[in-house]
């Protein structure tokens, strides 16, 4: 069944017919123009605030964060976070050209493959596209480069995030997505800390939905 289809079934349910055209012109302004709803005052910092305030934020929210000074820099911090945590260096990476021309090799012991997360894997590597100052929140689009698995599946989520794709709001973050992406990606997540839940007698479980570990590789590119 097309649009066309679901909408006309949805009208008659409705008992109504098609909207009237002063109705539909506002309406597509609306879409058209991206109106604001209230910003909270804590992220309208300057850019180097925001990022300060974004590690404060996934650091409350019991994610962890390596600051690294460019991508040469990425392995070492990979490979340091997974020792510290007694971890196997097995990583599966997701294909982004970004991730792709980072050194990986000056790590030997990591053992690097691409594609989508599995059961079976235990550490996963993500292209971080924005992070939300305000929030502490990873703003990751699915794309073929950016597998949506790789955010579920494995125990351990690690972003590779540059520092110059920290906005403050949830609507900066739209707005990044309609200048790079252009379209609707079929799913857009936003990640939090890693996974957790309360609902079983109100103890708190990590790692309840998805990964009990989210630790964000933060690259320092960005002009203060």
């Amino acid at each position: 069944m097309g649009r066309h289809e679901i909408l006309t079934a949805v009208r008659r349910g409705l008992k109504r017919g098609a909207l009237p055209a002063d109705q539909a012109a506002m309406l597509r302004g609306r879409l058209a123009a991206h109106p604001r709803q209230l910003i909270p005052a804590r992220s309208r910092l300057p850019h180097h605030q925001q990022v300060d305030l974004f590690v404060r934020n996934v650091e409350k929210e019991f994610g962890s964060v390596t600051r690294v000074a460019d991508l040469d820099a990425v392995p070492g911090a990979v490979a340091d976070y997974l020792a510290a945590q007694n971890l196997p260096g097995h990583v599966i990476m997701a294909p982004h050209p970004e991730l792709q021309a980072i050194p990986w090799s000056a790590r030997p012991l990591l053992d690097i493959r691409e594609g989508r997360a599995q059961g079976t894997d235990t550490v996963s590597v993500q292209h971080g596209f924005a992070g939300i100052a305000e929030t502490g929140t990873l703003m990751l689009p699915s794309a073929p480069d950016r597998p949506v698995t790789l955010n579920l599946l494995a125990d351990t989520e690690i972003a590779v995030l540059r520092a110059s794709a920290v906005v403050g709001a949830y609507e900066e973050g739209w707005d990044r997505l309609r200048v790079e992406v252009g379209f609707m990606p079929r799913n857009v997540m936003f990640i939090t800390g890693p996974s957790r839940s309360a609902d079983i007698e109100q103890t708190l479980e990590l790692g309840a939905h998805g990964p009990r570990r989210l630790h964000i590789v933060l690259v320092e590119d960005a002009a203060e």
